[in-house]
């Protein structure tokens, strides 16, 4: 109790006590306030007409429409796409040829193309899908106009040329918000490099001070002193989840007083991490150095950026050493999808065991200083008295 209630006065008065609200709650305005609007509904495209007939008109027209793209510019002639996709202009061309009109009334098919910029990925968000659906509905508009004319039903007609029909919908994050995964990793990063940072100094800040073993030689007098690192990571990370939710429009589901139990485990398994890499660090200056050991692998590799199924197997099963791949995997099932928490039981008893393995391995290096620094055996004689004498 008394090497938690001493973290606690050096906590308070510290640095950490500061960085840890106000470092993520500025991330979580910044990067919220940034990506609010961040939904590409509207990329701009170019188009080639060399029809010029009403038809490409038309077509023109239902494209600009699309709420995925917007025609910025039509030219009658082609041109190289170097030159329509220069200075970032345009992300797309789409090409209309010559007859497209002619054709269309003969019942012939026609190859219209479209040329992507595939330099930056998440522009073209959209616009493979748009246009797809706007070529089926013509095609099946076209033939059914023409099954029409010829005496056929309608509904017939719909069978023939449609039998199947697709309905889709995208659930839990429908706009493709960044908000809820790349502004959220970003925070969750913020507050891991904080929180391991601090947790990680304690024993070296300690042991520079000469109070390691002040408090006795049990680990459990060091593994306490977690404690204040967790509680107030978790308080910070719920703040910061509000804020988005505020600010960027996340989507939270769960309720936060159930959310807190998997915060309160995840900082835990976070604190005790840092401990454990901190632990044998000559001095403070070496901690931050070591705490990029977890930073970068969390970053890549949790599912902030990119999904892990897009990792090899052995990069997915590396992940799981790592606190924020659980509570990332519990982030986008309680809170975006509404799950209850007894679901989850598999990403909580994940990181009970980090906590449980972390613990181990910081009581066998602290036992083993102890052992060093106050070793219990005492001779059993007495070297001045000779044996026999009175």
């Amino acid at each position: 109790m008394n090497s938690l209630i001493d973290e606690w006065k050096y906590v308070s008065s510290s640095k950490y006590f500061r960085l840890v609200f106000i470092g993520p709650v500025i991330a979580a305005i910044f990067f919220g306030l940034m990506f609010s609007h961040n939904q590409i509904s509207e990329s701009p495209v170019v188009v080639i007409d060399e029809d010029h007939s009403s038809y490409s008109r038309q077509l023109i027209s239902k494209i600009n429409a699309s709420p995925n793209m917007n025609v910025t510019n039509v030219y009658a002639s082609r041109l190289s796409p170097e030159i329509l996709l220069a200075n970032e202009q345009a992300v797309a061309v789409i090409m209309l040829p010559k007859q497209l009109e002619l054709r269309q009334q003969q019942g012939l098919s026609t190859n219209i193309g479209i040329l992507m910029d595939n330099t930056m990925p998440s522009g073209l968000t959209g616009i493979r899908t748009a246009i797809q659906e706007i070529i089926l509905t013509e095609n099946m508009t076209l033939s059914m106009t023409r099954l029409a004319h010829n005496g056929m039903d309608a509904e017939i007609a719909k069978g023939l040329v449609s039998p199947l029909s697709l309905q889709q919908r995208m659930l839990f994050n429908p706009t493709t918000s960044y908000v809820g995964f790349m502004v959220l990793g970003f925070v969750n990063i913020v507050v891991l490099m904080i929180t391991t940072s601090a947790a990680g100094s304690i024993a070296p800040r300690l042991r520079q001070e000469g109070k390691l073993f002040v408090n006795g030689k049990s680990p459990l007098q060091l593994w306490i002193r977690s404690v204040p690192y967790a509680v107030l990571t978790s308080l910070s990370l719920l703040l910061c989840y509000g804020l988005l939710k505020q600010v960027g429009g996340m989507r939270f589901e769960a309720e936060p007083y159930l959310f807190i139990i998997p915060l309160l485990v995840y900082a835990f398994a976070l604190s005790l991490m840092g401990l454990l890499i901190g632990y044998s660090a000559k001095d403070l200056s070496k901690v931050n150095l070591r705490t990029n050991f977890v930073l970068y692998p969390s970053f890549l590799a949790t599912g902030i950026q990119l999904t892990p199924l897009a990792f090899p197997e052995p990069f997915q099963i590396f992940a799981w050493v790592l606190p924020m791949n659980w509570l990332n995997r519990l982030i986008r099932g309680m809170a975006f999808r509404d799950g209850a928490l007894t679901a989850y039981s598999q990403e909580l008893g994940a990181l009970l065991i980090i906590i449980g393995i972390v613990s181990l391995l910081i009581g066998l290096l602290v036992l083993r200083e102890a052992g060093k620094a106050y070793p219990s055996w005492k001779p059993l004689v007495n070297p001045d008295v000779v044996p026999g004498s009175s």
